[in-house]
């Protein structure tokens, strides 16, 4: 296991073990799982380096909303570091951020912080963009981890230093 994983794996059980514990954000028991987001709102990651590539695409938001230490270690290049979306304040900081934005402007979220299955941040971020009414909202499925499924894939990268 590389020293980016077992980083990504230590902070992913630090983050869970915070929630379970009752930590600011929801309750485990409050947890909306990654899975309750639309299908049609997600975006596979090959395909949205390859959108992103294009000169021809218009480039959307991109908003980090998972925990700090994931997006100084690699985050996507041009993307904003928001704050985790299992905390009330990574929301708070989410709904500033989108506050003077168009409501059909376009934004893709990610975390990647540990397994689609187990993401704390995904789901509420996406929640609060919709009830906030956003309508062009993507959501990078990152199956594994952003290391596993962004990094290792050779995709584009940047680094905070």
């Amino acid at each position: 296991m590389s020293n980016f994983h077992r980083t990504r794996a230590i902070g992913a059980l630090i983050a869970f073990l915070a929630v379970a514990a009752g930590a600011s954000g929801p309750a485990l028991a409050d947890h909306k799982p990654a899975s309750s987001i639309p299908a049609q709102a997600l975006v596979e990651p090959a395909d949205f380096a390859a959108s992103l590539a294009s000169a021809a695409t218009p480039k959307p938001l991109i908003l980090q909303v998972g925990f700090r230490k994931a997006y100084v270690q690699a985050h996507i290049p041009g993307s904003e570091y928001i704050g985790a979306g299992s905390e009330e304040e990574g929301l708070n900081a989410l709904r500033q951020r989108v506050a003077q934005l168009p409501k059909d402007g376009a934004i893709v979220i990610y975390c990647g912080c540990c397994p689609w299955r187990k993401c704390p941040n995904i789901a509420a971020a996406y929640d609060a963009l919709q009830a906030l009414g956003f309508k062009n909202v993507k959501v990078l499925h990152i199956d594994e981890d952003f290391g596993t499924n962004w990094v290792d894939k050779g995709l584009p990268t940047a680094k905070d230093i």
